[in-house]
């Protein structure tokens, strides 16, 4: 696998289908080995979930969202929040990604907690938060959260992503 650079994302971000779309400044989001992705909302976890081996029992915990307040600003106390994006991501086939937090979260006591995102993935994804600062983490609508890293695989593959979370939140 090959990591890659700004100028390869900028090629990527420019063809059909964009490999991010929905970028609030595609310059400033670019990085030199990265995309950086935005929030576009906070939720809190109002239930319990579950996973099994076949997904046959699979369940996702039900949530409520966070309110901004008048100046786009939303404060977390303690705990475990879903986050979503504002990009759509579009992996192509000979492609797959993962994904870090901004560094300054890191610093501030949060972190953001992500899976491989599989080649052939097309969508709206969300991660989760973890504030872990005793005095809580302010975090403002549309701010730059994480940093989507591409790699090129060794070889195309013939077929993708085809699971629960293709095409969430379009």
């Amino acid at each position: 696998m090959t990591l890659l650079s700004r100028n390869e994302l900028r090629e990527l971000i420019n063809s059909e289908p964009p490999l991010v779309e929905n970028m609030i400044d595609t310059e400033t989001q670019l990085q030199p080995n990265s995309v950086e992705l935005t929030l576009k909302g906070i939720e809190t976890y109002t239930s319990s979930g579950a996973v099994d081996f076949d997904n046959s029992e699979r369940e996702t915990p039900s949530t409520k969202p966070v309110e901004f307040d008048e100046k786009d600003w939303a404060h977390l106390e303690p705990g475990v929040y879903k986050i979503t994006f504002n990009e759509i991501v579009n992996i192509p086939l000979d492609r797959a990604a993962i994904a870090r937090p901004r560094s300054t979260l890191l610093r501030c006591g949060a972190n953001i907690g992500t899976a491989v995102w599989d080649s052939g993935y097309r969508g709206r994804s969300e991660s989760m938060l973890v504030v872990y600062n005793p005095h809580g983490f302010r975090l403002k609508r549309n701010a730059r959260v994480m940093q989507l890293i591409f790699f090129d695989l060794h070889s195309k593959l013939s077929e993708g992503y085809n699971g629960k979370y293709q095409h969430e939140n379009l």
